[in-house]
């Protein structure tokens, strides 16, 4: 049985860093809600285990040096928050002929421009396509390859 926190975390860490790609370079507020969803807190004011989770692998990606913020909103959310120049590179970088053609929802459409066969060869568009997907699996894989697998990427503090 797959580790479910895990999954979540790599779930977490795909939205964020899909949300804030998007937005680049303008710094955003990224709200834990928006990316693990609704939260109710206890009678005490406690978020639930499943949003600290999400807070917690928000503050990881800045320990990391994927991302950088000004500061947090409570346990809610990370305010002025941008990748690093490591995480946006990255991002922006194409990925490996064989992970595209594993995971390119669309194969086949040699028709297109060189510059949409570009995008859609990096791995931003692959984090997307898992995304949308829904696919655990699919989604766990590509952020390990994004950032985990590649032992030359060394992120920015």
């Amino acid at each position: 049985m797959a580790d479910i926190h895990v999954e979540e975390f790599y779930k977490d860490v795909a939205i964020a860093l899909a949300q804030l790609y998007a937005a680049f370079p303008r710094r955003i507020s990224l709200f834990v809600e928006d990316i693990a969803g609704p939260d109710d807190p206890d009678d005490f004011g406690l978020h639930s285990k499943r949003h600290m989770a999400c807070f917690g692998a928000l503050l990881w990606l800045s320990e990391e040096g994927f991302l950088r913020y000004v500061d947090t909103i409570r346990q809610e959310a990370l305010d002025q928050t941008v990748l690093s120049r490591s995480a946006f590179t990255r991002l922006s970088a194409p990925a490996p002929q064989a992970l595209t053609a594993k995971f390119d929802p669309n194969p086949g459409d040699s028709e297109l421009p060189t510059s949409v066969e570009r995008d859609r060869s990096t791995y931003i568009h692959l984090l997307r396509s898992a995304l949308k997907s829904g696919s655990s699996n699919q989604i766990s894989l590509i952020v390990q390859a994004t950032f985990f697998l590649d032992r030359d990427l060394h992120p920015a503090h």
